[in-house]
């Protein structure tokens, strides 16, 4: 299914509930402001210091399956509301999800990191830069990722994709606010594809910090990061380097652009749930291989990209 990402991003802002719909008032003039079908909701991102909402809403999003989604001033998701239950096998497939093997795992954050891998290559040749560093350490990649190639590929492809001078820091601003929006959206489309999928986002694949609630959400969303980091590319070349209503809905965009994958054209988001599935099908036995996005770019963006030539 494909939903609709909503974002609340001005202050004084109260959200309600009414007859299926998520209703937005101004709180000053209590003029309503708009309202969207809960059914047509992927997820709510609070990006706003100044929001009131109503528990019937929160509550209503969670039967849903929408994460509703709190961001601080740099644009980072901090918390995430999430339903308990998602998925008629639920419990079934924690339970084969806890009782997952170490080479199990290890053979499948393997296959993620090779992914990402491939598509930061993709990224790198969109964005005319070498690519060779980045598809040699795909080819690398071990069980488990004993050599940390990720962390090796990470080191050289910033460079490679914004210049020597860039440096990832989660608490800048300019681009890299950019990112931090464009992974926050991503992140809240993974968790809600896991939780759909019956299994339990805290039990990852690779990541292993005591606080992160989320391990195998930021698993998973590694692939699917080089998509948002060639948006953010493409936004600098054409003059926006800082967080803006323009560029947030162009970040968002990119969930709706279709992949490449073995069953063809796919939309960014449907791949996110079928990679969700489909790990869940590997815990159960009952497939060996995790259904991953091909190498290359979303076909809207590739396009653009062309024309801009």
């Amino acid at each position: 299914m494909i939903g609709r990402i909503v974002e609340v991003a001005d202050d004084r802002r109260h959200l309600s509930m009414n007859r299926g719909f998520m209703v937005v008032k101004d709180t000053e003039s209590s003029k309503e402001l708009g309202q969207v079908p809960l059914d047509d909701i992927a997820a709510v991102i609070a990006n706003a210091q100044g929001l009131s909402y109503t528990n019937n809403l929160l509550v209503a999003l969670a039967e849903r399956g929408a994460p509703f989604v709190l961001c601080a001033a740099n644009h980072n998701a901090v918390g995430m509301l999430l339903p308990i239950e998602g998925n008629f096998e639920q419990a079934k497939r924690i339970e084969a999800q806890i009782a997952a093997s170490l080479p199990t795992h290890k053979r499948m954050w393997a296959a993620v990191v090779r992914s990402k891998l491939e598509q930061q290559a993709a990224a790198l040749e969109a964005a005319g830069a070498p690519t060779a560093p980045l598809t040699a350490l795909a080819a690398k990649v071990r069980s488990g990722d004993p050599d940390n190639l990720e962390a090796q590929g990470a080191r050289r492809y910033w460079g490679l994709l914004f210049g020597d001078g860039f440096r990832r820091d989660q608490q800048a601003g300019g681009l890299n606010g950019l990112l931090n929006y464009g992974y926050t959206v991503m992140r809240a489309t993974m968790a809600r594809a896991i939780i759909a999928a019956g299994l339990h986002p805290s039990i990852g694949l690779h990541h292993s910090h005591d606080n992160n609630a989320m391990r195998l959400v930021d698993d998973l969303m590694e692939p699917f990061r080089p998509i948002i980091d060639l948006k953010v590319w493409q936004l600098r070349r054409n003059g926006e380097e800082m967080v803006t209503p323009e560029s947030k809905r162009a970040l968002v965009r990119t969930l709706y652009d279709d992949m490449q994958t073995a069953s063809g054209a796919t939309p960014v988001m449907v791949c996110t749930q079928r990679l969700a599935v489909s790990l869940a099908q590997v815990y159960l036995g009952e497939r060996d291989k995790l259904d991953l996005p091909l190498p290359g770019l979303p076909l809207s963006l590739a396009s653009a990209l062309q024309d801009d030539e």
